[in-house]
C-alpha cells in the first residue's frame, strides 16, 4: 500500500464525517468564491484602471460640464487623448428594465477608452452610419437577448425637444470589453444625435476621460486639469477609474470590509470544527499510531500522513466549493459582474493549502509525540 493509498483510506475511515467535513468547507469557499468574484468583476473597483482619468464637476458627478471644457483639457502636453460621455438612464419595456445610455463621439472614445471597452475600427464606423446607431455591451446583449441589426425602445431621463422621452435605437454593434472584469452592462450612443434632440443642458457632458501619455504620473496631470478650471463657474474633479469605482462603492458600504468579515468569520469557523475533527479522528487512531511506530514509521511520516489527510478533505470540499461558485456566477447572469478568474482560482488554491496545512499541524504534532506505551494503553 502506497504512502498516498494509506493516507486517502484514513480520511475516508469514517465516510459520514469525513462528508459533512468537506460539506462545511465547501460551503466555506462558495461564499469567498462568489465574494470574491463580486469584487474582482465589474461591481468592484479591483480591475479598474489607475491611468485612465475622469473628469466630474466638483459640485457633484451628476451636474454637467461644458462641452467647451475639451479643447482646453486637449490642450495639455501631457493628454494623449480625451473623450466626453453624456449619461442617460432610462429603461425597455417596464421601468424594472433599467438601461444606461452613454453618448459619446465615436472617434474619440476610440482612441481614449477603446482599449479597455474592446472597441474595434467596425464597430467605430457602424456607430458612425447614423444618429440612431448604438452599440450594445455584450453583457447587456445577453441579458436583453438583443442582437445586431434590431430596433429597440428606450424612455429615457432626459426629455426630448418634442417633449417626449422615447428614444428609438438601433443595434450597430456589440462591444465584448477589455476583459472578463469590464463592465458592458450599457450601450454607446452618438452625442451629436442626443445633444442635437434633447429640450436642455446642450453641449454639456456629465464628464471626460482622459489618456495621459506614457510616463506621465495621473495624480500630477489630474491635479493640472483640476487647476485649470480652479475659478470656472462649473469646477472639476479629476479622479482614476479605480478611485472612482472605489468612491461610488464607499458611499454604499465598504465593500472589501464587507467581504473580509464575512469571509473571515466563514474560515475561522471551518478552522475550528476541522482542528476539532481531526484531534478526536487521531484520538480515535492512537492504538493504529502506536504500533506505526512500532512497525518503523518515523515521526515525520506520521506527521506527514495526518497533515496529507487534512490537505485531502481541505482540497475535495474546497474544489467543490469553487466549483459551484464558478457555476453560480455562470447562471446568475452578467448584469451582476462577477468574475471567477484564473487569478482567484489560483488564490483560493493557496488557501486551501494553508488553512489545510494550519488545520493538520496540531493533530499531526498531536500524534508525532504520543508514546507508545500510551498509545498501546487504550487497548
Amino acid at each position: 500500500m502506497t504512502f498516498f493509498e494509506l493516507m486517502r483510506r484514513n480520511a475516508w475511515r469514517k465516510r459520514l464525517r469525513a462528508i459533512l467535513l468537506m460539506f462545511s468547507i465547501g460551503v466555506a469557499f462558495l461564499i469567498y468564491g462568489l465574494t470574491a468574484s463580486f469584487v474582482a468583476g465589474s461591481q468592484g473597483a479591483a480591475g479598474a484602471s489607475d491611468n485612465l482619468l475622469g473628469v466630474f464637476n466638483k459640485a457633484g458627478r451628476g451636474l454637467p460640464l461644458p462641452l467647451a471644457y475639451l479643447s482646453r483639457i486637449a490642450a495639455e502636453d501631457d493628454v494623449a487623448a480625451v473623450a466626453y460621455t453624456a449619461r442617460m438612464r432610462g429603461f425597455v419595456e417596464v421601468e424594472k428594465n433599467v438601461v444606461v445610455v452613454s453618448a459619446v463621439e465615436p472617434q474619440a472614445i476610440a482612441a481614449a477608452n477603446g482599449e479597455e471597452l474592446g472597441l474595434t475600427p467596425e464597430l467605430t464606423a457602424a456607430l458612425e452610419e447614423g444618429g440612431d446607431r448604438v452599440l450594445v455591451g455584450r453583457a447587456l446583449a445577453e441579458a436583453q437577448g438583443w442582437s445586431v441589426g434590431q430596433r429597440i425602445g428606450f424612455t429615457g431621463q432626459l426629455t426630448r425637444a418634442d417633449g417626449s422621452r422615447n428614444w428609438n435605437f438601433t443595434i450597430a454593434g456589440i462591444f465584448e470589453g477589455g476583459d472578463a472584469g469590464t463592465d458592458t452592462y450599457f450601450m454607446l450612443a452618438r452625442y451629436d444625435a442626443l445633444n442635437a434632440a434633447r429640450a436642455r443642458d446642450k453641449d454639456t457632458v456629465d464628464a471626460f476621460v482622459v489618456r495621459p501619455r506614457p510616463g506621465v504620473s495621473p495624480g500630477i496631470l489630474a491635479a493640472r486639469i483640476d487647476a485649470l478650471f480652479a475659478n470656472s463657474a462649473a469646477q472639476t474633479r479629476t479622479q482614476s477609474e479605480k478611485q472612482f469605482l472605489e468612491a461610488f462603492l464607499r458611499q454604499l458600504a465598504d465593500v472589501r470590509l464587507i467581504v473580509s468579515l464575512v469571509v473571515g468569520a466563514a474560515f475561522v469557523t471551518i478552522l475550528m470544527i476541522a482542528i476539532n475533527t481531526m484531534l478526536f479522528a487521531v484520538r480515535e487512531r492512537r492504538f493504529e499510531i502506536g504500533v506505526m511506530k512500532v512497525l518503523g514509521f518515523s515521526s515525520g511520516r506520521i506527521m506527514a500522513l495526518v497533515v496529507g489527510e487534512t490537505l485531502f478533505i481541505f482540497v475535495l470540499g474546497g474544489a467543490g466549493g469553487l466549483l459551484l461558485a464558478k457555476l453560480a456566477t455562470l447562471s446568475i447572469g452578467p448584469e451582476f459582474g462577477l468574475v471567477f478568474g484564473a487569478t482567484l482560482l489560483i488564490k483560493s488554491f493557496a488557501i486551501i493549502a494553508g488553512l489545510g496545512l494550519l488545520t493538520g499541524l496540531l493533530p499531526a504534532i498531536s500524534a508525532m509525540r504520543l508514546p507508545i506505551i500510551n498509545a498501546f494503553r487504550t487497548r
